[in-house]
């Protein structure tokens, strides 16, 4: 393992610390289900050549989201022909500039392939650091400094990690625990660790399905439950127990979209078609909101509120914003529907595929294609396109394709500006 850090570095991490708030925290994958930004202007227009703050190289490739806390963005990738290294950086929001990097050893290499995850987890981050977890199985906990806390390795603790196209599932964070989702082939697992010392508070068994979502908590009347969502299948584990509560199975396609909590025990569920991964069933009508009820007995019940009629979704999961869901499919279609009915209000197309989960702000949908164009649409029911970005040139993404360097894969808010990953490079946008 080796730790590379500058005296800059070193004196910016003594003398600068700062608490942090929740205007300038992302702190998780898709902060957790909130991507609506309401706290700050985020840009409306930008090109290759204007209204980019910086761009910064990363010392390897992947497809996970940047996260934010204060002043520092944290982002993994991993590199050499057998993903062999992992790296996780630590750049200065303002600069652009590198303040840590933190190389380690992946303790279960495979091969670099564009079908199977490179640094697919996103990392949690709070006031005292970063835990970034990997798809080969090595979890580890860095404080704000760059200085290791504690490390974990899956794989030696709990056997190979065997699924279809890799792992992709990113750890949830609360005030004391990571949560981290395991669902391979064989015994899949999803397990609560302290997020001081990685100590196991608990582990119970997974879905036994194909599943590349993220584990998501939601409240549920007093209980904190962990929502799992893979093909064919829902469940519900308590937080704090490990024990699994409910499952729901009238679904199909819900491969990969995370579940987007709305309030009340309901969340917004997303699913895909084609490609084998939708469970033969209607894809349309497994994307809608569910609602978690408790009877008098103390059991927990899922159940639809409504299924949608022809909206699918795509990687990103849908999300609900001014009395509105939206849901994205593979080939950069919206479709908005009414978020307490289900109504369609429109389907209309956009720039091109979109991958990453969408973000909304002061009346604006920010929709981000994979090619680099992001698409910027007047919230609610009627359609308007206020704004088309392009971030990197033409000549760049002839280069690429998806699952190539430009590929963008994902987006954050940090104040009023936006972290864009592309699978080599990290933008930001913004004043």
């Amino acid at each position: 393992m080796f730790l590379r850090l500058s005296l800059a570095a070193l004196l910016f991490g003594l003398l600068f610390a700062p608490t942090l708030s929740a205007a300038d925290s992302w702190d998780s994958f898709q902060n957790g289900g909130d991507v609506a930004v309401e706290n700050a202007e985020l840009p409306l227009e930008w090109s290759p050549d204007a209204g980019i703050a910086w761009k910064f190289k990363l010392a390897g490739y992947g497809q996970s989201s940047p996260v934010a806390a204060g002043d520092l963005i944290f982002v993994t990738s991993v590199s050499g022909a057998m993903k062999e290294q992992l790296h996780i950086e630590a750049i200065n929001q303002q600069s652009g500039k590198r303040v840590w990097r933190h190389d380690a050893k992946n303790s279960s290499p495979a091969k670099s392939s564009n079908y199977i995850s490179r640094a697919a987890p996103s990392p949690v981050c709070d006031d005292d650091g970063v835990i970034a977890q990997f798809e080969g199985g090595n979890i580890i906990a860095l404080d704000r400094r760059g200085k290791v806390r504690w490390q974990r390795d899956l794989v030696a603790d709990y056997g190979a990690i065997k699924a279809r196209h890799g792992l992709g599932s990113s750890p949830a964070q609360d005030d004391t625990q990571v949560f981290v989702w395991v669902e391979r082939q064989d015994k899949p697992y999803v397990a609560a660790l302290s997020k001081k010392t990685g100590e196991v508070f608990w582990k119970s068994p997974g879905l036994d399905v194909t599943s590349w979502s993220s584990p998501r908590l939601i409240e549920v009347g007093d209980k904190r439950q962990l929502l799992l969502s893979g093909i064919g299948k829902i469940a519900g584990v308590d937080a704090a127990s490990g024990d699994h509560l409910w499952s729901f199975d009238d679904i199909s396609g819900n491969s990969t979209p995370t579940p987007m909590p709305i309030g009340n025990g309901r969340f917004l569920i997303g699913a895909t078609e084609g490609r084998g991964e939708s469970g033969g069933g209607n894809a349309a009508a497994s994307n809608g909101v569910i609602e978690i009820v408790q009877a008098d007995d103390g059991k927990f019940e899922a159940k639809y509120v409504w299924r949608a009629a022809k909206a699918t979704s795509s990687f990103g999961s849908p999300v609900a914003y001014q009395g509105h869901a939206y849901f994205v499919n593979r080939s950069g279609v919206v479709y908005c529907l009414d978020l307490q009915t289900g109504k369609q209000q429109y389907a209309k197309r956009t720039q091109g595929s979109v991958w990453a989960t969408p973000l909304a702000t002061r009346d604006r949908l920010y929709l981000f294609g994979t090619n680099g164009t992001t698409t910027i649409v007047k919230s609610g029911a009627t359609f308007k396109t206020l704004a088309e970005n392009q971030l990197w040139s033409t000549e760049s993404q002839a280069a690429g394709g998806p699952g190539s360097g430009a590929t963008l894969y994902a987006a954050a808010a940090a104040g009023s500006q936006l972290i864009l990953r592309r699978g080599d490079v990290l933008y930001c946008v913004g004043k």
